[in-house]
């Protein structure tokens, strides 16, 4: 019966609920305070913007990360054509993928508290980890108050 869901693939991203009470993920400034800004600047620019922006907020990319750290070894050009028809856009996989030598990181830090490991795509196009032996217990606690968490897992470690 629902055969049209089973040849779809799943999106590597959630939507989160930012309508209820009391959330708010950026919520940018209000348009009062920036309308009449352009017209000192420059007089032939539009005089109003409109008021809708185009931010996408709300959207937790997790599943893509572990889709990432799951295709390490694999190419590069393969991974990256599955992932652009599962995103809404491309950006948040070079949160984490370095494609030149100066980018690569052992640890991405996404968020407040959440880290993954760096990977970078290597001479031959393969998908590869910038320090295998990386751990959860490598990640430094920076404060009390968050749970810190590696690959989706609470770092072992205290305070320091």
């Amino acid at each position: 019966m629902r055969t049209h869901k089973l040849n779809k693939s799943r999106k590597l991203y959630r939507s989160d609920n930012t309508t209820t009470r009391h959330y708010s993920i950026n919520p940018g400034g209000e348009y009062r305070w920036g309308r009449n800004r352009k017209k000192a600047e420059d007089e032939l620019l539009a005089k109003r913007e409109t008021m809708h922006g185009r931010q996408k907020r709300g959207r937790d990319y997790t599943p893509l990360f572990y889709f990432l750290v799951k295709q390490i070894g694999q190419p590069w050009d393969k991974v990256f054509s599955e992932v652009c028809g599962r995103l809404d856009t491309t950006e948040p996989v070079f949160w984490l993928v370095a494609l030149h030598e100066h980018q690569k990181r052992d640890l991405v830090r996404i968020g407040d508290s959440s880290f993954y490991p760096g990977l970078f795509v290597d001479g031959n196009g393969i998908l590869q980890q910038v320090n295998p032996s990386i751990m959860g217990k490598d990640v430094k606690v920076t404060c009390r108050c968050c749970t810190h968490t590696y690959m989706g897992e609470p770092v072992p470690g205290k305070y320091e």
